[in-house]
């Protein structure tokens, strides 16, 4: 039986928003708990729709975060297909697109990003796509058969994971890539040229084409349908279809509406929250893609808009909606599945941040390890193609301690035993 003395709304109904509602319930909440959602679908998890929902390995279902009844049981009231279109921080008030207005007590936003666009002519030409919704992969899922069916070819701007995911997704399907990349290698500003030139060769053996160094100027068609893209260097790539894979921006504007406090967009974007995920407002939280959190560990304000922090960051705002004492310090970690590798990157080591870059096993075969220095301090690490690791290098990175790089080279030596 709920008891109506208290309201704790959450606006977003992705991963972080639908574990946060569960998290209140199991913690034994007994107060009204409205679950917003903009789209129609009930929550859901997005790594499957660049992976396997996209490669039709897995069932649509499979991508739910409960099944549609337990909400219900859960006494979750469940607003689908609504925005939250105006928050009044003042009167913690929450209006929807219909015009409901909500009264809050906490408030948990977990908005997450929606995909950056292309800012070029083109753009509105059929088969131009992004990917950040179910709706997006169930359309990409069929294009991608179709290119794999008729030779036809998919350009994409961009090399980051989504990029990369979808390369391989289409290129399992028999589709023509090319990737065009304005860094020099794949994933340059997380791994670096040191590993993103792995990533370039795996995708190259796939019969992936690459175009470094360069953007996206126009999108040609003819009769509304993509014909070419142009880039700034001149050239010109032929298309059936394009991908706009150039990262995904925070959604803020509840947050900017309210007058809370934000993270620039050139430090990473996002709300800016502290190691609780409370905001500058102290009834209103953030959690998923679009907080930028105080780390206590790493000693820096971070915005990781990857499936582990929606999965941990929403039960933690929860908690601290009810008064527990919270700090939201787990180490970043995402993983990566591209045709035969699968990888883990736990950490935190952009460009500029680490001195070496130490490897154990065998890179050629993509059965290794990676880890990233500063002053022989380990800043990240990734396992390729090797399991059971990620949790000694999550000890290592908080450890903090020198490490001597040819130990850590050495595939004899247990990362156990490294540490302090």
């Amino acid at each position: 039986m709920v008891d109506a003395h208290q309201t704790f709304v959450i606006v977003g109904g992705g991963l972080a928003g639908a574990k946060a509602a569960e998290t209140l319930r199991s913690e034994g909440f007994t107060g009204r708990v409205i679950l917003i959602c903009d789209e129609r679908d009930h929550p859901y998890e997005r790594p499957p729709l660049s992976k396997g929902y996209l490669l039709g390995k897995e069932e649509r279902d499979s991508v739910f975060v409960h099944e549609p009844a337990w909400y219900a049981r859960a006494d979750i009231e469940l607003h689908l297909g609504q925005p939250a279109v105006h928050l009044d921080a003042a009167a913690r008030t929450v209006r929807l697109g219909d015009g409901t207005l909500i009264v809050y007590d906490k408030l948990l936003l977990a908005t997450g990003a929606e995909p950056r666009r292309l800012d070029i002519p083109g753009t509105g030409l059929a088969g131009v796509h992004h990917l950040r919704r179910l709706a997006h992969a169930e359309r990409l899922r069929g294009v991608l058969a179709s290119l794999g069916r008729d030779n036809g070819h998919l350009v994409i701007a961009g090399a980051g994971w989504i990029g990369l995911e979808v390369a391989a997704a289409a290129r399992t399907y028999g589709a023509e890539v090319t990737v065009v990349e304005p860094e020099p290698t794949p994933l340059h500003g997380v791994l670096g040229p040191e590993l993103g030139a792995m990533f370039a060769d795996l995708h190259r053996e796939h019969g992936v084409r690459f175009h470094f160094g360069a953007r996206f100027t126009e999108i040609i068609g003819q009769d509304g349908m993509v014909l070419a893209v142009r880039t700034d260097d001149g050239e010109e790539h032929p298309a059936h279809d394009v991908l706009a894979a150039i990262g995904a921006a925070p959604r803020t504007a509840l947050a900017e509406q309210a007058g809370l406090a934000l993270v620039d967009r050139y430090d990473g974007g996002g709300i800016a929250v502290d190691a609780s995920l409370r905001t500058s407002d102290p009834h209103i939280y953030a959690a998923g893609d679009v907080a930028a959190a105080d780390h206590p560990s790493l000693h820096t304000r971070l915005r990781v808009d990857h499936w582990a922090n929606a999965l941990n960051g929403g039960p933690a705002a929860a908690r601290a909606m009810l008064g527990q004492d919270v700090s939201h310090d787990r180490i970043p970690y995402f993983f990566s599945d591209q045709y035969d590798l699968a990888m883990e990157y736990s950490g935190y080591a952009p460009p500029g941040s680490y001195d070496q870059v130490v490897c154990r096993g065998d890179v050629a075969k993509r059965e290794f390890l990676a880890f990233w220095l500063a002053e022989g301090r380990l800043l990240a690490g990734m396992n390729v193609n090797v399991w059971d690791v990620a949790e000694p290098v999550r000890r290592l990175i908080r450890a903090g301690t020198p490490l001597d790089p040819d130990t850590l080279a050495d595939p004899d030596v247990p990362l156990e035993s490294l540490l302090p």
